[in-house]
């Protein structure tokens, strides 16, 4: 299956954004609130969740399924709010498009060069995520003399899908993961996973006052304004009350996904539907 599109999208088309599961729904919520006029189709995948600790090619056969299922809904840019599938799979896909494409690293890595003022960063994510140096590399490029300490938090992601944002349990592995962080003397801190922001006053509170969070979901909305506004094709036209302006998919457990959804987006959801991604 062929992945190119050849013509030209309008501006009322919609906004494709994926992620591995729910965690994407921070960066759908950051779109939501910066860019309101915009569409947005919504898959999380959820029957193949996590993609932290998959290899390069499993992530990359993945997101190329999801992409293909994106471009079925003729979407006019895509977003992919996960950071792994961002670090293993966009640069390869990207060059495939004819629709504009970016990931979550980028702008987080931009934002934290901006922020941080002893020139030592800290970067928490998943397995796959810390293991591929991707904002390591993309910090680098910027700024070489800046030093990057990347530390994986696996335990963070169930904590956030139970619930647990306010919770003694991950108050302890807050404490176990990020105080090595504190002690390398880093001053700012990326949530290197769309999961983290939905617990990031714990994570604020650990590490103190002197360490800045940067939200990559924030900054990649943000950006994808500015892109949308380059390509014209920042959408003008307000939304009428009773259009679907947000559709949601995914590939299992479509109830609880909807419940976790209308915990965290201002606008809840009606339903999320599920679809066969094998078959893309």
């Amino acid at each position: 299956m062929e992945l190119k599109i050849d013509k030209e999208m309008p501006a009322d088309a919609p906004v494709g954004v994926f992620d591995s599961g729910v965690g994407g729904l921070t960066v759908a919520r950051e779109i939501m609130r910066q860019i309101p006029n915009e569409k947005i189709i919504y898959f999380g995948d959820t029957a193949r969740v996590p993609y932290g600790s998959k290899s390069k090619e499993t992530i990359t056969k993945y997101s190329r399924q999801i992409v293909r299922f994106l471009q079925e809904q003729q979407v006019k840019a895509i977003v992919v709010a996960c950071n792994t599938a961002s670090a293993y799979a966009l640069d390869e896909i990207e060059k495939e498009l004819d629709i504009p494409m970016m990931g979550v690293v980028k702008p987080g890595a931009k934002a934290a060069v901006e922020v941080t003022k002893n020139g030592r960063i800290g970067v928490i994510g998943t397995e796959g995520t810390i293991g591929s140096h991707i904002y390591s590399t993309y910090i680098n490029q910027i700024d070489p003399g800046i030093k990057v300490t990347g530390k994986a938090c696996p335990l963070f992601v169930p904590l956030v899908e139970e619930g647990l944002w306010q919770d003694p349990v991950t108050d302890e592995i807050a404490v176990r993961y990020l105080s090595g962080l504190v002690e390398s003397g880093i001053d700012t801190l990326i949530l290197g996973c769309t999961h983290y922001p939905l617990i990031r006053s714990t994570l604020g509170r650990i590490v103190g006052k002197g360490v800045t969070l940067v939200n990559p979901a924030y900054e990649t909305a943000r950006e994808l304004k500015e892109l949308l506004e380059k390509k014209n094709l920042l959408n003008q036209k307000k939304q009428e009350l009773g259009t679907e302006r947000y559709c949601f998919y995914v590939s299992d457990m479509a109830d609880k996904f909807q419940t976790f959804a209308n915990s965290i987006l201002t606008y809840g959801i009606l339903s999320a539907k599920t679809i066969h991604i094998e078959n893309y």
